[in-house]
């Protein structure tokens, strides 16, 4: 459901078909900047209810997805 509702974010911002973005997508290829990234990181709170916090290690879809389960688990 997370990869779900964050590939749908994605895709409605860098405007492609949903089922381009994989678990292994970087998003230097998909053209997210540092500032697309970090109004990403404000919408995925918002959307999760969570604070996620910017995380320069955050390089792939899988790895935001992992990183919003972990905080969403732990509530």
């Amino acid at each position: 459901m997370v990869f779900e509702k964050v590939a749908e974010m994605l895709a409605e911002k860098v405007d492609c078909d949903v089922s381009e973005i994989q678990a292994e997508t970087k998003f230097a290829d998909l053209g997210i900047d540092s500032l697309d990234i970090t109004e990403m990181v404000m919408n995925v709170e918002d959307e999760f209810g969570i604070e996620l916090g910017m995380d320069a290690s955050l390089e792939t879809v899988g790895a935001l997805v992992e990183k919003i389960e972990s905080i969403v688990d732990k509530k």
